[in-house]
C-alpha cells in the first residue's frame, strides 16, 4: 500500500511545526543580549524562561533527521523507486547539504569566509553524512536498518569515555563520529558541533519507522502513541536513575525549579540516549495527533514542512540581516567595525562588540513572530512551484 496524501501531510506538518520552533532558537542566538554572553542551558546564569526557550527547540534536530529517514522510505513507496535510485538520491543530496553547510551557511552565520573563524559543522553536516550512510543501508531489509539504528541510539553512550586523543593521528575521525571538538587541517580550523554517529542511528530508525505508513490509520496512530508514551516514560526512568544514557547526570539545585531544569538538561552534542528519548517521544505523539487533526495544505505547519531546506537557509540570512540592521540603528556607523564578523553567539570575538549588544527576550519573541509571518508567503509560493514542476533539481530546494 502506498502512503496517501493525508498521511504524508502529517509528516510535513510535524516537520513544519519544529521548523517554526527552530526559528525561535536561532532568533535568540542572533538577537538576544544574554546569548552574546552565556549559553541558555548554563544553570548558573540562565532563567527558567530562557532555559525553556532553548529547551523546547531541542525537538527540532531529531525530528529533521528522523523524518528525513522516513522520507527516504516513503519516496520508495510513493514513486516506486528502487533501492539503487533512492541510494543515488540520498548520496547526492547528502553531498549537496555538506557543501551548503561549508559555504552558504558559513557565510549566512559569519558574513565572511575569513579563516580566522572556525568552520562550524552543524545540522546540515550531520544530515548530509547520515543520508550518505543511509544510501548504503537502503539495500538491507527495513527491519535490519531499524535494528542498526536503534542499536546505535541505545549503545553509543557506552563510548562516552573514549577520548579522541587515544586514536593518535585518527583523532579527527572520532571527533567527526562521536566526540565534539576542534579539528585543524591545512591551517583551517573546524568545530565538529554535530558528531554524526548518533544521527545516523536516528535517520536509520526513521527509515524503518516509515513502515507504519503501510498500516491502517487507526493502528498506526495507536502504535505512534504507544511508542511515544513509552519513550517519554523511558526517559523519565532512565534519567532518574542517573546511571546511563547521558554523560551529564542531573543534580539537586538550590531550588526545585532548577532541579527540574537540571533533570531536563540532557546532552545534545552528540545527542545522548536520554536526549533522543526526551525529544523523539513527544515527536511521535505529535505525529499521531497531527494526522488525527488532518491539517489543510495552507496551514503554516504544512507549508513550511514542504520546503524545509529553503526555509532553513533563508531564515538564517534574514536573521543576520535583521541583527545587522538592529546594530546599525542602535550604534550607527560604529557598528560597521564589527558587522562583518560573526556574533559572539556564533563564535565571534566578544571584545569586538559593545557590552550591551542584543535585545530583550520579549523583543526576541516579537522578532520570531514577525520572521515566521514574513516567511509564509515565500514558502507557500515555493511549495506550489515544486508541486507543479518536475525538474530533478527542484527536489534539492
Amino acid at each position: 500500500m502506498s502512503p496517501g496524501p493525508a498521511r504524508l501531510t502529517a509528516v510535513d506538518a510535524l516537520r513544519g511545526l519544529v521548523m517554526i520552533v527552530m526559528a525561535l532558537d536561532h532568533t535568540r542566538e542572533f538577537l538576544h543580549a544574554d546569548a552574546m554572553h552565556f549559553s541558555a542551558d548554563d544553570l548558573a546564569r540562565t532563567t527558567p524562561l530562557l532555559f525553556l526557550t532553548r529547551w523546547i527547540t531541542h525537538l527540532c534536530a531529531p525530528v529533521f533527521v528522523f523524518t528525513a529517514g522516513m522520507g527516504a522510505r516513503l519516496r520508495m513507496d510513493r514513486q516506486g523507486a528502487s533501492p539503487g535510485q533512492v541510494s543515488r538520491y540520498l548520496w547526492t543530496r547528502g553531498v549537496w547539504l555538506i557543501l551548503v553547510e561549508l559555504t552558504v551557511m558559513r557565510l549566512a552565520m559569519n558574513f565572511t569566509f575569513d579563516l580566522r573563524y572556525p568552520v562550524l559543522l552543524l545540522i546540515l553536516w550531520a544530515l548530509g553524512w547520515s543520508m550518505m550512510a543511509l544510501a548504503a543501508l537502503v539495500y538491507l531489509p527495513p527491519r535490519v536498518v531499524g535494528a542498526l539504528g536503534l542499536g546505535i541510539i541505545a549503545i553509543h553512550n557506552t563510548f562516552d569515555g573514549v577520548q579522541a586523543q587515544q586514536f593518535g593521528t585518527l583523532a579527527w575521525l572520532w571527533q567527526v563520529l562521536h566526540q565534539p571538538g576542534v579539528i585543524s587541517i591545512g591551517g583551517v580550523t573546524a568545530v565538529t558541533g554535530y558528531p554524526v554517529l548518533p544521527w545516523i542511528g536516528v535517520m536509520a530508525t526513521g527509515f524503518w519507522a516509515a513502515e507504519i505508513y503501510r498500516w491502517a490509520p487507526a493502528q498506526r496512530r495507536r502504535v505512534l502513541r504507544l511508542a511515544g508514551a513509552a519513550s517519554v516514560a523511558g526517559f523519565i526512568v532512565l534519567r532518574a536513575l542517573n546511571l546511563y544514557g547521558d554523560p551529564s547526570p542531573w543534580s539537586t539545585q538550590p531550588t526545585t525549579a532548577f532541579t527540574a531544569l537540571s533533570f531536563l538538561n540532557t546532552t545534545k552534542y552528540p545527542p545522548s540516549l536520554a536526549f533522543l528519548m526526551m525529544t523523539l517521544g513527544p515527536a511521535l505523539l505529535l505525529l499521531a495527533e497531527l494526522e488525527r487533526i488532518g491539517l489543510g495544505s495552507r496551514h503554516p505547519f504544512v507549508v513550511f514542512g514542504r520546503v524545509p531546506f529553503a526555509y532553513y537557509v533563508v531564515h538564517f540570512w534574514l536573521l543576520h540581516v535583521v541583527a545587522s540592521a538592529v546594530a546599525f540603528g542602535r550604534y550607527g556607523s560604529a557598528s560597521l567595525a564589527y558587522l562583518w564578523h560573526p556574533l559572539p553567539s556564533m563564535g565571534g570575538a566578544r571584545e569586538l562588540f559593545p557590552a550591551d549588544v542584543g535585545l530583550s527576550i520579549g523583543a526576541v519573541y516579537l522578532a520570531w513572530t514577525l520572521l515566521v509571518t514574513a516567511l509564509y508567503p515565500l514558502c507557500a509560493w515555493l511549495g506550489r512551484l515544486k508541486a507543479r514542476r518536475r525538474e530533478w533539481w527542484f527536489s534539492y530546494l
